[in-house]
């Protein structure tokens, strides 16, 4: 979280809603996943962290029941305005069905907002990367409420609200990682995360010298109107066929013995490569935090890329760009391992670089990226933040 930009993103608020008032300033990071890629609703483990890049919001009460939005990120848009007795989903609202729907489903809890807001958001979360702006903002939205209507939620309570609408209110059927991983981060730390239960630990990040580099491929995604219900759609036709016979809940019970003795009860083949993959990559997940237990980086990185490779030709989610990126950075020196990240089909990439070499790393996977896609990549050096704040002035 950057003091400054918090000021400017204050100024813009008085700019465009005016002055007076119990003006209020928050911040909630967004988040990248080091591993465990689709198996968040598959009931596996993920291993994400919050970034120091995310999404600055200011708030104010209104002393009608009138919600007005203000992106700095979408200023051509300028003030949209609803009010608290319209919490309804609407197409033309854009990216305000995120907030919206954190709204809706606090009402739906019984958490009413006494009054309307105004609200204003700036994201430094490159838009459509695979970074979790739209969990970020449902997180901010429910930290702002949760403030200023003393609500009482946790934290925790606070990442099931942001998905419970993103699933029922935005139509989009994500798991808890995205919100679980922003809500509770913890600087320096990683959290390994069972999705199943909800039982958590923080890992300390030791990367001794070397540094976490994000490539955003530029390649715009929406996960709604991509093919990730579709992913989870499948998962859910394999575990239906291996649960005639095994006694499951979910993928992510299964280890690779089990999965491969009665792989055979899973009809169709397309399936079968999605279940594959939702196994061993939870299996993969719980392996790479055993290693960074143990100090054992290298072999952190070679599960790293191995997701990938499981990502590209059993799960299907990667593409040429998020390839082009990942291929690229196993040639270059001081790569320790290197991986898509986020749903897929465009978005990031999260690479693990010796400090000494990420210059030369962003100076050629951006050139190699340039000559085979078209158009440039860009870099980030991310450093690993903390939850969601309120911020003082």
């Amino acid at each position: 979280m950057n003091r400054e930009k918090m000021a400017l993103v204050r100024q813009n608020f008085v700019r465009v809603f005016g002055d007076g008032g119990d003006i209020r300033c928050y911040f909630a990071p967004g988040r990248v996943n080091l591993i465990g890629e689709h198996t968040d609703y598959n009931g596996g483990h993920v291993f994400p962290c919050a970034l120091t890049i995310g999404t600055y919001g200011v708030a104010r009460k209104r002393n009608d029941n009138k919600i007005r939005f203000y992106s700095v990120n979408f200023n051509k848009l300028g003030v949209i305005e609803t009010n608290t007795q319209n919490l309804v989903y609407q197409k033309n609202l854009g990216w305000v069905n995120y907030p919206l729907g954190v709204m809706w489903a606090m009402d739906e809890r019984g958490k009413k907002m006494e009054c309307g807001l105004d609200i204003m958001v700036f994201g430094t979360i490159p838009n459509g990367s695979g970074l979790s702006s739209s969990a970020s903002i449902e997180v901010i939205t429910g930290f702002i409420l949760n403030d200023m209507f003393n609500f009482g939620f946790s934290n925790q309570e606070l990442a099931l609200i942001g998905q419970y609408s993103e699933n029922n209110f935005n139509g989009v059927n994500c798991g808890i990682m995205d919100q679980f991983a922003i809500a509770m981060g913890k600087k320096n730390n990683a959290i390994f995360l069972d999705t199943a239960t909800l039982e958590y630990e923080y890992a300390p990040l030791k990367l001794a010298g070397a540094k976490i580099v994000i490539a955003c491929s530029n390649k715009k995604r929406g996960l709604g109107d991509s093919k990730y219900n579709e992913r989870r759609a499948q998962c859910e036709e394999a575990l239906a066929d291996l649960q005639k016979k095994l006694d499951i809940k979910a993928l992510g019970e299964l280890d690779e013995e089990t999965f491969e003795e009665n792989k055979g009860l899973i009809k169709d083949p397309i399936n079968y490569q999605r279940a594959k993959h939702a196994v061993y990559e939870n299996q993969r997940t719980i392996k790479a935090v055993e290693a960074l237990k143990n100090n054992d980086l290298e072999t952190f990185g070679k599960l790293m890329n191995e997701s990938h490779v499981s990502l590209r030709d059993d799960y299907e989610v990667t593409g040429k760009e998020l390839d082009a990126l990942v291929e690229s950075s196993w040639t270059q020196r001081g790569v320790i391992g290197s991986r898509m990240t986020g749903a897929g089909f465009g978005g990031c990439t999260v690479s693990i670089v010796n400090e000494d070499d990420v210059e030369l790393f962003v100076e050629r996977v951006g050139r190699d990226y340039k000559e085979k896609i078209g158009y440039k990549a860009d870099f980030y050096v991310v450093d690993i933040g903390d939850g969601p704040v309120k911020v003082n002035f």
